[in-house]
């Protein structure tokens, strides 16, 4: 299960990026929680039987998660290309919590994962929802302020731009994936 937390993508990326700069990390790591939670309850509540009869809504889920994810993933790269040391509460980003939500809620993964995997594993297995629950929690917690003991190594413009150049590798290729395989 933690596996499928804990799995390199948009969101994680956006937790690390946030936390590293010590920027709303409190919002962010609880949007992502959140949402988490509200999705594995919902798999384990059987919504993924729901997802199978309507398979146009991952292929739409996918193509405008994939195009936001080229988006996020040509700014990162903007970022890579003109990088500079951040510093601690820099604003940056003047809206981390609704990145947060769309990098959550437009990716189709987390549909994948959460509805229909899990769902499957755990569909009616609340104890297991539970856990799932915790170990979510646990993760973005400590990505997000445990982010922080990199700090000294990020005050340095080059660690930003290879951090934001594997970030745009990243988004860019999962962006490319999705809109390709729809």
């Amino acid at each position: 299960m933690m596996t499928l937390i804990v799995a390199i993508g948009a969101q994680n990326a956006f937790v690390l990026r946030q936390g590293l700069r010590k920027h709303a990390v409190a919002k962010v790591v609880a949007v992502c929680a959140l949402s988490d939670a509200i999705l594995v309850a919902a798999g384990v509540a059987g919504f993924g039987a729901i997802v199978r009869k309507f398979p146009q809504a991952i292929t739409i889920a996918a193509i405008a998660g994939g195009i936001f994810l080229l988006g996020y993933g040509f700014l990162a790269a903007r970022r890579a290309f003109h990088p500079s040391a951040l510093r601690a509460g820099e604003d940056t980003n003047t809206r981390p919590v609704l990145t947060a939500l769309a990098l959550t809620w437009l990716n189709p993964h987390v549909y994948l994962d959460t509805l229909l995997l899990l769902g499957s594993i755990a569909a009616g297995r609340w104890l297991f929802g539970v856990g799932a629950v915790t170990a979510s929690i646990t993760w973005f917690v400590a990505l997000g302020y445990g982010a922080r003991l990199l700090g000294p190594l990020f005050a340095k413009p080059r660690a930003w731009r290879v951090l934001d150049g594997l970030i745009a590798a990243v988004m860019i290729t999962l962006g490319v994936t999705l809109i390709a395989g729809s």
